[in-house]
């Protein structure tokens, strides 16, 4: 699959899931070597109490469910903001290759502006990272959330 763009649309009407339960509006989606859909989440922290309802997490759950596998090979997490630490570790441990994902998270991102978790040699994964898709709608969302907050 080379266009992200109808998984970054789907990613980004769950991230304004999100933002209706009052989270930070984030949607993932995870998407098989067909292209297919099989895991979505989107943030769910404050409506579980959960620290770890990130859309991310909550995607990953659902595509290993589906498969029947924690091991998710040849899939691909398109997230609407880079991950974070906790995500980034568990797309690892998921065997996610590849990561797209909308708006990059200055303050906090694990794959390639903060840190770069998903690259890093001593870990020895090569997960690819293609940023940028839907960018502009990502950050919007994510902008509007915050100004309606201060």
């Amino acid at each position: 699959m080379t266009n992200w763009d109808a998984a970054m649309d789907e990613a980004l009407a769950l991230a304004v899931r999100a933002s209706a339960v009052h989270d930070v509006p984030v949607g993932a989606v995870v998407v098989d070597t067909t292209g297919e859909v099989i895991g979505r989440g989107f943030n769910q922290r404050e409506a579980s109490h959960d620290p770890t309802a990130h859309a991310e997490v909550l995607a990953l759950r659902e595509a290993a469910e589906r498969i029947g596998s924690w091991r998710l090979d040849g899939c691909t997490l398109v997230v609407t903001l880079e991950p974070c630490l906790m995500c980034a570790g568990a797309a690892l441990q998921a065997r996610i290759p590849r990561i797209v994902l909308g708006a990059w998270d200055a303050k906090a991102g694990a794959t390639g502006s903060q840190w770069d978790v998903v690259r890093d040699a001593r870990i020895g994964s090569k997960v690819e990272v293609i940023a940028g898709v839907r960018a502009d709608a990502c950050a919007a969302l994510l902008r509007s959330f915050f100004e309606a907050r201060r």
